[in-house]
């Protein structure tokens, strides 16, 4: 909890140097396709009901230098993932520190690592008390467009390891302990604005 806090300190205080020296800040939303676990099983199963998996985010950003930058975000984020026995849904702060790219024109891409902090999941109605980490490391790529003030991105990002949740339902007793792998892996696509 210590090392989430410095880490939101420094990117907070980065973004208002960014802001003081006027060389780019702003915020942005946007919708994430979600899978936990294994994104490429999930596709099949979107399909058949493409709004199981939609979630949103909001947040802020910081970006300093031009052709090449670096881009710290804070970034609140609710993720859904659909499930035959009912949805898992996930709220974390998110912190991806990114370097980019200006390749040509107002095109861009970018990667780097995404700190996450979960602090809220359910599934369906039980609360899941057993997370493995709370606090876990993902990497994001992605490219994007910034048209003037108005940017559009579109980014996959991915959890470096497993992070199992355990729970039981209450209700039925009898069913053993359930699993659930809780590591990022979305579609993410945002809309920001530059002050």
């Amino acid at each position: 909890m210590k090392k989430t806090l410095v880490i939101i300190l420094l990117v907070l205080g980065c973004l208002s140097t960014f802001a003081q020296k006027k060389s780019g800040f702003g915020i942005k939303a946007g919708l994430n396709y979600s899978s936990n676990g294994d994104y490429l099983e999930a596709v099949g199963e979107a399909l058949q009901n493409p709004d199981a998996n939609v979630g949103y985010h909001v947040g802020l950003y910081g970006k300093l230098g031009d052709k090449f930058y670096l881009r710290p975000e804070v970034v609140y984020t609710h993720t859904k993932s659909g499930y035959s026995d009912g949805d898992l849904k996930i709220d974390k702060l998110d912190i991806p520190i990114l370097g980019g790219w200006r390749i040509i024109g107002p095109l861009n891409v970018f990667i780097g690592p995404s700190f996450q902090y979960i602090f809220n999941s359910k599934f369906s109605d039980i609360s899941i008390e057993n997370i493995e980490n709370d606090f876990t490391v993902g990497l994001n790529i992605g490219a994007g467009v910034n048209l003037g003030r108005i940017g559009l991105e579109i980014r996959y990002e991915r959890g470096f390891g497993e992070n199992i949740a355990t729970f039981i339902n209450s209700n039925i007793t009898s069913l053993p302990e359930s699993r659930v792998d809780t590591r990022a892996d979305q579609v993410i696509f945002s809309l920001s604005f530059k002050f």
